[in-house]
């Protein structure tokens, strides 16, 4: 059996007075995607910063590749790639220069760079951009081009913090689908995301992190069965109605009903299947509450965050206020 790529024991960080994270216990198995989530403040991108040496734990044990990350940072940033929350290219230089660059910054045959930038930006859809400057780049090309630019240096494990933010649903997808055909090739990923679907369609096992501790962990699968029981999605006409329709259909479900004031919905636990509908149209006719939809679905990432933490899946507030650092991958930082 093979060693995991990314092990973390009782890992500790922290700032002032927060603890960022909170004896962390984390393992990714090699040739696997994990999916790294949680809600404000879980402590997500400082596990990948400790994890890629942008910074040094407290306490605790980081190990990737099979290397400490304290003791051999140098090593560890030989074998990773990192891509952070925001497109790190350098919008003055065309696509092909952009890569042409980290190939130097890892001190790498330019010949052989060369190459491999061509490979790269075609393998990225980016071949008919390659001598364009990155600035007429469209949000999703730029994503793109940054995570070919972490793939110079063909690394085995991948570090991918919220890659996806701020792209259109199409642009996403096809950065999913890119990031589907790396793990087939053999590269183990670590993704942070706060879109949950995303974790459904690209982890294969998901490990929930809540100040810095992890919480729960599994697949997508096993972790909807652990909240239990089918969901009733109400859609009222009017957001006056919210809360009578809570009221009104609380006696017959699991938990407390959820609100969710944007779209006028409120979401129940329930038991008994299909037939508890007849009960919940009953009981909302009877407090005068009108209808726009009406719902049985199962439980989703959403439910699994809100039943662990009392939270919504969101960014890190204590990351986010953190500097950040102009490039996104963990060799730029350290060259």
């Amino acid at each position: 059996m093979s060693e995991p790529a990314v092990i973390a024991e009782q890992l500790v960080k922290t700032y002032g007075e927060v603890k960022a994270l909170d004896g962390l216990d984390l393992v990714v198995p090699e040739g696997t995607v994990l999916g790294l989530l949680g809600p404000n403040g879980a402590g997500k991108t400082t596990a990948v910063r400790a994890f890629t040496t942008l910074l040094k734990p407290d306490s605790g044990k980081a190990i990737v590749g099979g290397i400490d990350v304290v003791k051999h940072p140098e090593k560890v940033r030989e074998i990773i790639g990192l891509t952070g929350q925001y497109a790190a290219v350098d919008e003055y230089l065309t696509g092909r220069e952009n890569i042409n660059m980290v190939g130097r910054l890892y001190h790498l045959d330019s010949k052989w760079v060369k190459g491999r930038a061509d490979e790269l930006l075609e393998r990225f859809r980016l071949a008919d951009a390659a001598d364009r400057p990155a600035k007429t780049y469209s949000g999703g090309m730029r994503r793109r081009l940054d995570l070919a630019a972490s793939l110079v240096a063909q690394p085995k494990i991948l570090f991918l913090d919220e890659p996806t933010t701020g792209l259109d649903p199409r642009s996403r997808i096809e950065l999913w689908e890119v990031i589907e055909n790396l793990v087939k090739d053999g590269t183990t990923v670590l993704l942070t995301t706060q879109y949950l679907e995303e974790a459904d369609q690209l982890a294969e096992e998901i490990v929930v992190i809540d100040r810095g501790r992890v919480i729960a962990k599994g697949t997508s699968e096993t972790l909807k069965d652990s909240v239990g029981g089918d969901r009733v999605e109400v859609v009222v006409r009017e957001a006056s109605m919210l809360e009578p329709a809570a009221a009104a259909i609380a006696p017959l479900g699991n938990s407390e009903p959820v609100t969710h004031d944007v779209d006028r919905r409120v979401t129940v636990a329930v038991s008994g299947g299909s037939t508890i509908l007849v009960d919940v149209v009953r009981s909302l006719d009877s407090a005068g509450v009108v209808l726009d939809d009406l719902a049985l679905r199962r439980p989703t990432l959403d439910d699994v965050f809100l039943t662990l933490t009392g939270r919504p899946a969101e960014d890190d507030e204590i990351e986010a206020a953190k500097p950040k650092k102009k490039r996104g991958r963990a060799n730029k930082e350290a060259t």
